[in-house]
């Protein structure tokens, strides 16, 4: 029976945990590592920030108001349907009420160890009869009250998520700034930025959230961005400039077109980091940068360790069914109905990859973003360790959303939807 080590109960933590369990003729019952006392990940609202009162950071990057920018029935795991009487756009409590019962439906508490921290994942390499190799992994836990073990798994899934470690980009002179200086991390929600001057920087999903949520309450926005300028309507209380440059002796902000404002707060809503404390990047072959692992063969393997398992490091996705197609693929590796290519060659084809997303001029801060190419990749894996891929009505209600977001950011959640078939949906209001 092979032994599974799952670090993080959010969405993909239970994900893996779920289809586990579905086979338990092949695997042992899986052992989930949860840094806090609830299961959700990033799903999990807390209105702290820093710290929790056992002195760890605060996980969750999720702010009070926050409404889903997918309707649910594309969010959805494919095998577990949201309840069809919500809305398609859901508050957070929602998308966590609906991870506790997935949790519950498959019975997946009992496996899960909360408030235990993962301190270090280790590959141990023997070689057995016949001169095979093989790999088993010590996974070194502790829990609340500082108690340690050490345990030995046949694989471990990365489920930890990349939405908790801020990034924050160099500003030049960010000294001498004498507002309040703030990463959407630490957001909770808009009502004590009224009347203030805010400069947001970035205008991905949250940081155009964040900034219609500051103007609504009477807070004077300048979204500051490299993107092209966005066309769509904004509330009047938002101003878009370009990209922050430096914050001069008197604290003003200087932005790349040469134009200077004054603010009360600067928040960047820059992205995060990849952060995995527990493991040792070098001793795996790995390159951890802030924003790219590599080389990871099929976004989620280090060649030379096809048992360690990142389960969801690719952006602009469709995160469930993403990390459901994933999940299958893996254990498909694990119990041989997949056969893998060498290490060399695996290698070899994910450092190919990123070349070439690097020669279409992708950013190297940009090449785990699949977006368009994410299709094709779930595609891909379901061919090789044959299950059943996402349906086709997926993607297209998918590039719908993206489609009525572009028109109307403050309105394209009030739409609802239905999927009709595997292929359509209708819009029913």
């Amino acid at each position: 029976m092979l032994r599974v080590a799952v670090i993080g109960a959010g969405a993909a933590g239970l994900c893996v945990a779920r289809h586990i369990l579905s086979r338990l003729n092949v695997f042992a019952p899986p052992v989930v590592f949860e840094l806090s006392e609830n299961i959700g990940g990033t799903w999990c609202y807390d209105e702290r920030v820093g710290t929790c009162d056992i002195g760890r950071l605060i996980h969750s990057s999720m702010y009070r108001d926050l409404r889903t920018n997918l309707p649910k029935e594309v969010m959805m795991f494919p095998d577990f349907p949201f309840d069809s009487q919500l809305s398609s756009f859901l508050p957070h409590q929602e998308v966590q009420n609906y991870l506790r019962q997935y949790c519950e439906e498959h019975h997946i508490r009992p496996h899960i160890r909360f408030n235990t921290a993962v301190e270090k994942v280790t590959p141990v390499v023997t070689t057995t009869e016949g001169d095979k190799v093989r790999t088993t992994w010590e996974v070194t836990s502790s829990d609340s009250s500082g108690g340690q073990r050490t345990e030995t798994f046949d694989s471990v899934f990365v489920c930890s998520g990349h939405y908790s470690d801020p990034h924050i980009p160099n500003i030049p002179g960010i000294k001498n700034f004498k507002g309040k200086v703030l990463h959407s991390h630490d957001y909770k929600y808009a009502e004590p930025f009224s009347g203030q001057s805010v400069v947001v920087l970035g205008a991905k999903a949250s940081g155009l959230d964040i900034s219609i949520e500051l103007a609504n309450v009477g807070a004077q926005v300048i979204l500051s961005h490299g993107n092209a300028r966005l066309t769509f309507p904004l509330p009047s209380g938002i101003q878009q400039s370009a990209v922050v440059k430096a914050v001069d002796e008197d604290g003003n902000i200087c932005f790349q077109d040469g134009s200077v404002a004054s603010a009360d707060v600067l928040m960047f809503c820059t992205g995060y980091n990849f952060r995995y404390p527990f493991l040792d990047a070098s001793q795996l072959g790995l390159d951890i940068q802030d924003h790219l692992v590599s080389p990871m063969y099929l976004f989620m393997m280090p060649p030379a360790f096809p048992s360690l398992f990142f389960i969801g490091i690719c952006k602009i996705i469709c995160p469930f069914p993403h990390f459901n197609c994933q999940v299958q693929f893996a254990l498909a590796v694990l119990d041989g109905r997949v056969t893998l290519p060498p290490a060399s060659q695996m290698k070899d084809e994910a450092q190919r990859q990123l070349r070439s997303r690097l020669d279409q001029g992708v950013q190297q801060r940009h090449l785990l973003v699949l977006d368009q190419d994410q299709w094709e990749y779930c595609n891909t894996l379901a061919r090789i360790a044959n299950f059943t891929p996402l349906p086709p009505v997926v993607r297209s209600l998918y590039e719908e959303t993206w489609r009525q977001r572009r028109i109307h950011p403050q309105n394209y959640r009030k739409l609802n939807y239905r999927l009709v078939s595997v292929t359509q949906w209708e819009l029913i209001n």
